[in-house]
């Protein structure tokens, strides 16, 4: 058990998970609801089923720190067939301007690193692409990179972002099409289909020295995961099967009455 754990966290950095594992709690699932929440402490993200993650201090850049605050996020998603929306929760001492977090996707087929999509030995480095978050201004920012020091805003916004701060914990909520226009730099969601997704968390406290506990690469990160947007219910299988068994219990009629007009004759 513990070598399978092993053999999915490694597959996971680089979005190879097999799609076995994938149907199991490394996956964020997003089911098809009629009305997505209208902010992050509605009633229905109670009722979401929630994913755990672990985090970790980023040590792909020089830049970086050996401790983070953020240890795990949870995660929960819902969409409504036209938009998703994906909530994170997690600890933080303390409220402060420069918190932040983000998501992370893959663009298209091309695999990458969960560093900004950073070309590494195994991975050559693909476009990502990044939902931001900042409690500074609380909104989202579409952005894409394709290794480090290549992240940029993206021209055309797209997604949308509002946090709630809270005895002790951050509720982040995100909300995008599940497609948009932009197929060059934004994460496409099918239903039904799995995608890689990243998490990271920046907690803004600033210092006794000035400087802020965590900026820039100097971050909260997971590693890919596999987040799916569930198709609609298929009652197809149901109403075959009902059908099966109006045309049994018909022929079954026909047959006796067959049957018993034979023996009164």
């Amino acid at each position: 058990m513990i070598r399978a754990g092993v053999l999915i966290m490694m597959a996971a950095l680089f979005g190879a998970v097999p799609p076995a594992f994938a149907q199991e709690s490394v996956a964020v699932r997003a089911p098809l609801v009629k009305e997505l929440p209208a902010d992050p402490k509605a009633d229905a993200w109670s009722k979401a089923a929630v994913s755990e993650f672990p985090l970790s201090p980023q040590v792909h850049w020089p830049t970086r720190i050996l401790e983070v605050t953020a240890q795990s996020v949870k995660v929960r998603a819902l969409q409504d067939g036209q938009r998703v929306a994906v909530l994170l929760e997690y600890a933080d001492p303390s409220q402060d301007p420069d918190d932040a977090a983000a998501l992370e996707f893959m663009v298209g087929d091309k695999k990458a690193h969960f560093a900004h999509g950073q070309p590494m030995a195994q991975v050559e480095g693909g476009p990502v692409n990044i939902w931001y978050w900042k409690n500074k201004d609380n909104k989202g920012v579409d952005m894409s990179a394709k290794g480090f020091g290549t992240l940029k805003i993206q021209e055309q916004q797209d997604v949308k972002a509002t946090g709630v701060y809270e005895n002790g914990t951050w509720k982040v909520m995100f909300t995008r099409d599940l497609s948009t226009s932009d197929v060059a730099h934004d994460a496409q969601f099918k239903p039904g289909e799995f995608t890689n997704i990243a998490f990271a968390i920046w907690d803004g406290k600033k210092l006794e020295s000035g400087d802020l506990k965590e900026k820039g690469s100097q971050k909260a990160v997971s590693s890919w995961w596999y987040f799916r947007a569930e198709p609609a219910a298929d009652y197809s299988g149901y109403l075959y099967a009902m059908l099966a068994f109006g045309i049994a219990a018909a022929l079954e009629f026909v047959v006796v009455r067959k049957l018993r007009k034979g023996s009164r004759t």
